[in-house]
This record gives C-alpha cells, sequence and structure tokens, in this order.
C-alpha cells in the first residue's frame, strides 16, 4: 500500500509516517519544508499551492491513502484560515481531479465542538460550537471535507481530542509544561502557567496514529466524522501533577500566567469513542503516566 502523508514533519505527521513505515507500506511524506530522513519527500504547501499543481503531484505519486495531518493550531486569524481552510479545499480540489478513488484520512480536532454538558461525553452527533478561530477554521475543514465525499467517496475526518506524547511542541500545555519544567530545573525558577481547572480527554500520539492508519486501510468507512480520543476526562490539573512528578522538580507550580480563552469557554470536555470501536475496531492503548513519561524522556 502506498499512503502519502501530508504534513509529516509536524507532531502529528511525524507519528504517522515512523507508524506506517513499520508496518511495512510504501510512504511518501509532504510538507513545506524538507525531510531529509524519508525516502520519498515531495514539497507541498496546501495554504499556497494550486491545486493543479497539487493535482499533478497526487498523478505522479498515485497513493492509495493519503493522511492530511497538515494545519495551524496557533496565529493569526488570516494563517489559521489559509491554512486550515484554503489548505484542506486546495487537498480535496486535486484529490477529485487526481485521486479520486483514493482513501482521505483528514485529521479534525475536538476544538470543533465547543463547550459541552460536564459529565456527558462528545458524540460524532453532537453540536459543533467551537469557541475559537482555530476551532471555526477546523470545522470549515471538516466541512468541505463532507462535501468532498460527492467526488471524493473514500473519505474521513477523525476528531483528535488532546494529543499528548513523544515530541510534543509548545502549543499544547503538556508540551509547554515540559518547557517549563526544563527551565525551572536548570535555572531554578517557579513554574508558571495559565489556570488549570479544566477538564481535557488526553489521548496518546502513537495511538492517534494507529488510528489513522486503520482508517487508511479500513475496507469501508460507515460514518464521515469519527472521535479519537481515550475516552476519560482528565483534570489538567492532574497532569500537571503527573508530570511534575515524573520530572523531580518539587517547587511551586503558579497558576498565574495567561490561559487559554478555550479553558474558561469549554471547561469540561471528554470523548465517546464508540464510533471508533465500531467502524474502525480501534481503542487507546496507552494510558496518560506512559504518555507523559514518554514526553519527558525524549526531551532529556
Amino acid at each position: 500500500m502506498r499512503l502519502m502523508v501530508v504534513g509529516a514533519t509536524g507532531f502529528l505527521g511525524t507519528h504517522v509516517w515512523r507508524r506506517a513505515e513499520a508496518a511495512g507500506m510504501e510512504v511518501v511524506t509532504a510538507a513545506r519544508s524538507p525531510l531529509p530522513d524519508s525516502p520519498w519527500h515531495v514539497l507541498v504547501d496546501l495554504a499556497a499551492d494550486d491545486p493543479g499543481r497539487l493535482a499533478t503531484t497526487l498523478a505522479e505519486v498515485a497513493p492509495d491513502a493519503v493522511v492530511n495531518c497538515a494545519g495551524a493550531v496557533s496565529g493569526p486569524a488570516p494563517r489559521l484560515a489559509a491554512v486550515n481552510i484554503t489548505g484542506t479545499y486546495t487537498l480535496v480540489r486535486a484529490m477529485a481531479r487526481a485521486a479520486p478513488l483514493a482513501r482521505l484520512v483528514h485529521l479534525g480536532s475536538a476544538a470543533e465542538y465547543g463547550w459541552s454538558e460536564p459529565g456527558v461525553a462528545v458524540t460524532e452527533r453532537s453540536p459543533a460550537r467551537p469557541v475559537g478561530v482555530y476551532g471555526v477554521t477546523k470545522l470549515a475543514a471538516t466541512q468541505l471535507v463532507e462535501l468532498a465525499r460527492a467526488a471524493v467517496p473514500h473519505a474521513v475526518v477523525l476528531r483528535v481530542f488532546n494529543p499528548v506524547g513523544p515530541g510534543a511542541t509548545t502549543a499544547g500545555l503538556p508540551g509547554r509544561l515540559v518547557a517549563e519544567l526544563r527551565t525551572a530545573l536548570a535555572e531554578g525558577v517557579e513554574v508558571r502557567l495559565g489556570p488549570l481547572d479544566a477538564v481535557r480527554d488526553f489521548v496518546d500520539v502513537r495511538d492517534v496514529a494507529e488510528a489513522a492508519l486503520t482508517a487508511a486501510t479500513a475496507p469501508t468507512l460507515p460514518h464521515p466524522i469519527v472521535n479519537i480520543g481515550s475516552g476519560r476526562g482528565v483534570p489538567v490539573r492532574t497532569l500537571v501533577t503527573h508530570l511534575t512528578t515524573l520530572s523531580g522538580y518539587h517547587g511551586r507550580v503558579c497558576e498565574d500566567s495567561a490561559g487559554s480563552t478555550r479553558s474558561a469557554d469549554v471547561p469540561w470536555q471528554q470523548a465517546d469513542i464508540s464510533l471508533a470501536r465500531a467502524d474502525l475496531g480501534w481503542r487507546p492503548r496507552r494510558d496518560l503516566v506512559v504518555s507523559l513519561a514518554d514526553l519527558w524522556e525524549a526531551t532529556s
């Protein structure tokens, strides 16, 4: 099987690429920047490329499936819109022209759901009410993929909740906390974070990669959107406690920095992953402590 991984230099994309190679797939990586370790890499900038040019690339690659891991999680609104909306539009247009029968697995985000009732797990039928620009742009991308199913029928969106594990970037709390802890241990300063009262569903990035590969190879995909999470809501403060214990840091954790506005607007979120089990036969295999331990070790 030939798999094209778009956004292969990012946090999610790197893990999808590596897991696909380990599974014996022929992998073509694609990203805006070079990837010297990849045997077959193409330069692609979904936000700037013309669909016709990308269609030519797809025709040359002839993938059996495409996993779209490309996306921006932070930055000004025009940048988020260009990468998450225009980029997705470019990809689905190009696939409709050059690879309409290839499987498209697009990685969406739990941010598309927005506020949810505390104690009630979010299903794929829950209303999408994003509270920030990032969630709005990711929801628009999901809707583009849903519309594209008329021309690219084997397309699915995996709504990924809060990925954590080796390679996590400072754009998310786990990666940012690791950086704060490393600085605190080296310089003797205190760790400073925003409010830690929210509850989130954290899922190991390697489990996300396995879900993406399972979706890429599944015989059928009955539903256009599938939640990928742990199925457990964890207080953010619990994650911080686990990671500080793993690090050996014994100082204060101050909650006086500017936190994410989403934490206040979305205080509680947990995925219902019943559909992932039913449609993909997938379930998460790694618990949060393992994910955090591996994240910490990867930065040593």
